[in-house]
């Protein structure tokens, strides 16, 4: 009896994956939420690869995360029980780090091409994809075309975009061509329409098990409230906009998921959980939900986090590291959110049951 060519396959996946119960591999794709370093290997001024970054990372060195510590990618790897995909720019992804899975995901994107233009050779979303079709090509060398696609398949992929083309790109100060286009709801409806040919996509690429987040809440971002908030509230045209957004996002994946007749794509309502946390901080153990902990100005949330600025003592007593961005602990309690959520804010599954973990 001869050996079959997909056995042999098979015996390989077993050796780099080290098990047949190993944990799933992960893909990670859009902005600075997730990004955890492909920006430092692209010449662009959205970077966060200098101290007081990664303050908190077990190294205590920046390393690209727009995060005092681990970042929310770094978060989901853990629940599946594996080690943070690496960036997929990092020369060292190859081996069994490649069978991890990979992060593309680049600071200042956003859905539309034109949205963070003032960085600079950002990786968009196209780039992104093209970097993951290079990726499965990679793997089929070392698994063959067949087990590769099952390894996409069970895989969990993610995607985070929309808030830059808001604040980088609609919301710009002092006005944007895309706001002289647009209303905000023709806009809206503009960019959850690109949204869509994205999320088909990446169906076709091979995701059968996608996260979707939507929006946070942009208004009450430091950043946005250091600029257009006159009383330190959030900014209400930005959560208009967020609240927009997200509704017809949450549409979308309804209607993706009907067409697919099966619950490809899964809805995480950011907005909702971070919210909650920014509305009653003493609940989850913060102290302030308001002001960046790194940053100056109003509410810490003007100009860049550097080694200038003012830095909090306890990141973890803080919902907002910088002036956009999370700090470690809160991007933690969200993704706890992730996978343990109900409905109400993991739509039509969380990711528990997404991935068909046990009890």
């Amino acid at each position: 009896m001869g050996i079959h060519v997909a056995s042999i396959a098979g015996f390989v996946a077993l050796i780099f994956c080290g098990h047949v119960n190993a944990a799933p591999a992960y893909f990670v794709f859009g902005d600075s939420l997730v990004d955890s370093g492909n920006n430092n290997y692209v010449a662009t001024t959205a970077r966060a690869n200098s101290y007081p970054y990664g303050i908190d990372y077990p190294t205590h060195r920046a390393t690209g995360r727009f995060s005092n510590g681990l970042n929310i990618a770094d978060f989901i790897s853990r629940k599946l029980g594996a080690e943070s995909v690496l960036p997929y720019l990092d020369p060292s992804i190859n081996g069994d780090a490649l069978l991890r899975g990979a992060n593309f995901a680049s600071a200042g994107v956003g859905i539309l091409n034109d949205t963070g233009v003032q960085f600079a050779n950002i990786i968009r979303i196209p780039q992104q994809f093209a970097y993951f079709e290079e990726y499965q090509r990679r793997v089929a060398q070392i698994l063959g075309e067949a087990e590769t696609e099952r390894l996409v398949e069970e895989a969990l992929v993610s995607i985070t975009l929309g808030g830059n083309d808001y604040v980088n790109n609609y919301y710009l100060l002092p006005v944007s061509l895309r706001s002289v286009q647009f209303t905000v709801p023709d806009y809206t409806e503009y960019i959850v329409s690109e949204y869509e040919k994205y999320l088909r996509q990446l169906y076709d690429l091979g995701g059968r098990r996608v996260l979707v987040t939507s929006t946070g809440p942009l208004g009450c971002a430091p950043g946005v409230k250091a600029t257009r908030s006159r009383n330190g509230e959030c900014a209400a045209e930005l959560q208009r906009a967020a609240s927009l957004f997200n509704s017809q996002l949450r549409s979308l994946i309804n209607r993706l998921n009907g067409e697919a007749s099966a619950q490809v794509f899964t809805f995480a309502d950011s907005y909702s959980m971070n919210m909650g946390i920014f509305s009653n901080p003493a609940a989850y153990g913060f102290v302030d939900s308001t002001n960046a902990c790194c940053g100056q100005g109003a509410n810490n949330g003007v100009g860049l986090c550097t080694a200038a600025s003012n830095v909090c003592s306890n990141r973890d007593t803080h919902l907002y590291w910088d002036n956009y961005h999370p700090s470690e602990r809160a991007n933690k309690i969200i993704v706890d959110q992730f996978f343990e959520g109900s409905s109400s804010v993991m739509s039509p599954l969380n990711l528990r049951q997404m991935m068909k973990f046990e009890d």
